[in-house]
């Protein structure tokens, strides 16, 4: 049985070529070759999430945008929010 990340990543994969194999149909160009691998890069800014919030360590100064620390790792003291 596959696993639900792997499903996912074939997904993708065969998205992506059936995709490339498209426009490369259409333009009829390599130049798509090209392009593609920066269309990431194109919709950076369009992601759900809104501004992470970064949390600081007031005694050693360990920074994290990660909502899985509450706590600094180094010292044990309660994370803040930075100003």
């Amino acid at each position: 049985m596959v696993g639900s990340r792997t499903a996912t990543a074939l997904v993708g994969l065969l998205a992506s070529l059936f995709v490339t194999a498209a426009l490369w149909w259409y333009f009829d160009s390599l130049f798509v070759f090209l392009f593609l691998p920066f269309v990431p890069f194109l919709f950076r800014g369009l992601g759900g999430e809104s501004e992470r919030e970064v949390r600081e360590c007031p005694q050693c100064g360990f920074q994290t945008e990660a909502a899985e620390f509450d706590y600094c790792p180094r010292d044990g003291t309660r994370l803040e929010r930075r100003r």
